[in-house]
């Protein structure tokens, strides 16, 4: 049962990656990025068709040479999904992406150059009608900047963004996002707080080199996790040292667990004690891995024993209450006659989740949202 939230999200002006709305009243959006080397076309297709299947929105794939351009092209050509391309240092890349198709332009501030660089990269754009990102990061400031604050502060990053920002409307150009990272969850969070309070611009979420599978999606969840709630970003992406289709999972369970945006089930299940009547713990991750593939939102719990079984069952689409030799099932907060014997609960319930799952779809007609 997904209730909504009373978080108020920050107005913003809506532009559009490809097809994919950002800003506005549009659903916050999911993106990953390719680690692949972009020279490898048939690997960096695959990863990005995965990331698709996932549930990625928008990709975004690094460009580093001409070489990595002319890959680009027979990239765009083989996927579906908006693609943005990520440059650092020449602008002519920049230049040459552009004319290939690409959806959206990350430009660094920290060393794409003077200003008549950056001029080039407007007049592309307005060309072409794609937008540009600016996205600096606490790593890679300017030098000036970085003399002017001595290390990467809330205020050294905004400085960074608004330099460009300023040079973005002065051409009158205002197709573009912004997004100022850093690795450091609190300094994040108070750069795009200030941000936030200057532009009206869609803001790009992220916690910059977060660390690995856990420890990342930890220090992400806490990072976006508090911006969100403030209704702060309009996409996001939470950057791992992992698998990117990993980011995904754990984007989609930060706003799943803000009830911002649903993909996929929302599974309660207890941390297990002595008093469990069934194996939670390999029930959960058995489910876990068997479901991946259901995109319609709804929450399951599988709570071990009566203490809390009933209460989270009640709040649930389906749950189980585990109890001796058989478990209790719900459905629709309900408690049915039917129970469960426990050796059999894998299998039962999986059966249970997916013609749910298909009812909820033919009658929102929706996948998610």
């Amino acid at each position: 049962m997904i209730n909504k939230n009373n978080i108020v999200r920050r107005k913003s002006k809506k532009i559009y990656v490809g097809n994919v709305p950002i800003g506005g009243d549009a659903p916050i959006a999911v993106q990953s990025m390719t680690n692949t080397k972009t020279t490898d076309v048939m690997a960096t297709v695959k990863q990005i068709q995965d990331l698709a299947k996932a549930g990625a929105d928008i990709v975004r794939v690094s460009v580093p040479t001409m070489e990595a351009a002319e890959a680009f092209k027979l990239i765009k050509e083989q996927v579906k999904i908006p693609l943005v391309a990520d440059i650092h240092f020449d602008y002519r890349i920049a230049l040459k992406v552009a004319d290939y198709g690409v959806d959206c332009l990350r430009i660094n501030p920290g060393n794409i150059g003077k200003e008549e660089r950056i001029r080039a990269v407007i007049d592309k754009a307005f060309e072409k009608n794609i937008p540009i990102r600016i996205g600096v990061n606490g790593g890679s400031l300017e030098k000036d900047i970085q003399s002017k604050y001595g290390e990467p502060t809330a205020e050294a990053l905004v400085e960074s963004a608004m330099r460009h920002v300023d040079i973005l409307q002065k051409y009158n150009f205002d197709n573009f996002k912004v997004s100022v990272k850093a690795s450091d969850v609190f300094l994040a969070i108070d750069a795009y707080r200030l941000l936030a309070k200057k532009i009206d611009q869609p803001l790009h979420l992220g916690i910059t080199e977060s660390g690995g599978l856990r420890s990342g999606s930890i220090k992400s969840a806490v990072g976006l996790g508090i911006l969100l709630s403030e209704g702060i970003g309009d996409t996001l992406r939470v950057s791992l040292a992992a698998d990117p289709v990993h980011e995904i999972k754990a984007a989609f369970d930060i706003l799943k667990s803000l009830k911002i945006r649903a993909r996929g089930i929302n599974f309660i299940a207890c941390p297990t004690c002595s008093r469990q009547e069934f194996d939670v713990i390999g029930t959960i991750n058995t489910l876990e891995e068997r479901l991946e593939d259901i995109t319609v939102p709804m929450d399951v719990s599988i709570i071990g024993c009566v203490v809390n079984g009933p209460g989270e069952a009640e709040v649930s689409d389906l749950g189980i209450a585990g109890s001796n030799n058989k478990s209790a099932f719900y459905e629709d907060g309900k408690r049915q006659r039917e129970r469960f014997d426990n050796g059999e609960i894998i299998e039962r319930l999986e059966k249970k989740i997916r013609a749910k799952a298909s009812m909820i779809s033919n009658k929102l007609n929706i996948k998610e949202y």
